[in-house]
């Protein structure tokens, strides 16, 4: 290995880790939150990878019905809880904002030439669709037992997570798609020829990063949401909202998530399954940070971007066993470093 070679590996590194340190910092904010490890976040990514993929090679994609049928199911349950509750004419007037939203949805993907759009415009319309599945996923699936041991949470996780991946395999395909790149120009340093679509992932990391850490760690508001999952009932007490602290948080991680679909889209080929191992590397940053720091979580996540990169050159047929041992020696010394308390009947 020379100079060089080092050099473009660690350009792939900081890449992959930019994203990983996304992902790693939507797992710890979901899960500060509301108590809920979101397997699932990775689905975010290849279906936001997909969907634009699907709509610059003209094929069509039934992703807006799963959007429609999601917001008819939430809205379902909110006119349940209306009538069981009373009338409440703003929440009322908020059910048929959804509906309404759903159908300019779907008014939308059956009128708009897709393959024609600015590639801005096809992110954006991106975003409008898979974003909202967030919340609306919360709603359905997690509002219900918000209340319940993180264990159940975690197998309605993992289980949502398995259906997202069969849905993807019946929208998408079992095809991987690879979108065209933001821009074509390239800036050279030395000897290095740095790809703008590595430079435009980093940007939008590095920005995303540092507003998130300053949103919910010098914020009032951002302080107020982790309360939540600290306790409940005290910051239903003090007027913070845990069913709309869930809702938030989840409609961050999915933006995130769909984010950094489309900004890796153009670098490497995704299929309706290449999710999970993508969120998994995350949640290994995340593991690092302790599910607590996001700087060290995103420090974390980016070593293991550059591990990963490296480890392609030295052992390439190692580098997902390099990669998630990391993950050892961490839960070993938290591990060793926590203090044990038993649980009270």
């Amino acid at each position: 290995m020379n100079l060089q070679i080092a050099i473009l590996l660690g350009q792939d590194g900081i890449t992959n880790g930019a994203i990983y340190a996304l992902l790693a910092l939507s797992i710890i904010l979901v899960f500060t939150v509301t108590r809920i490890l979101l397997i699932p976040l990775g689905e975010f990514v290849t279906f936001g990878a997909l969907t634009m993929y699907a709509f610059q090679s003209g094929h069509e994609t039934s992703i807006v019905w799963l959007l429609a049928a999601m917001i008819a199911l939430d809205a379902a349950l909110d006119l349940k809880q209306l009538f069981s509750n009373g009338m409440d004419a703003r929440k009322a007037q908020w059910i048929g904002i959804k509906l309404g939203y759903a159908a300019l949805m779907v008014t939308l993907m059956h009128t708009l030439s897709l393959q024609e759009i600015p590639m801005l415009a096809q992110a954006l319309l991106t975003l409008m669709l898979l974003v909202p599945l967030g919340p609306v996923m919360y709603r359905v699936f997690f509002q219900p037992i918000a209340s319940a041991q993180p264990l159940v949470l975690l197998i309605v996780s993992i289980a949502l997570h398995v259906t997202m991946v069969g849905i993807g395999l019946l929208m998408f395909g079992p095809e991987g798609g690879r979108t065209a790149p933001f821009s074509d120009t390239a800036l050279r340093l030395g000897s290095v020829m740095l790809k703008s679509q590595t430079l435009w992932v980093i940007l939008v990391s590095v920005v995303l990063i540092v507003s998130l850490f300053l949103a919910f760690e010098r914020t009032l508001y951002g302080k107020a949401l982790r309360a939540t999952a600290v306790n409940r009932m005290g910051a239903r007490l003090m007027g913070i909202s845990p069913d709309f602290a869930g809702k938030a948080t989840f409609a961050l991680a999915a933006f995130i998530g769909v984010a950094s679909g489309i900004l890796i889209a153009p670098i490497t080929t995704l299929y309706y399954d290449s999710g999970f191992i993508i969120s998994l590397k995350g949640f290994v940053g995340a593991i690092i940070g302790g599910l607590i720091s996001y700087p060290l979580a995103a420090i974390g996540a980016v070593a293991v971007g550059l591990i990963e990169a490296f480890s392609m050159f030295w052992a390439s047929n190692y580098k997902e066993i390099i990669v998630f041992t990391l993950i050892i020696p961490f839960l070993l010394w938290r591990s060793i470093n926590s203090n044990h308390v038993e649980d009270e009947e």
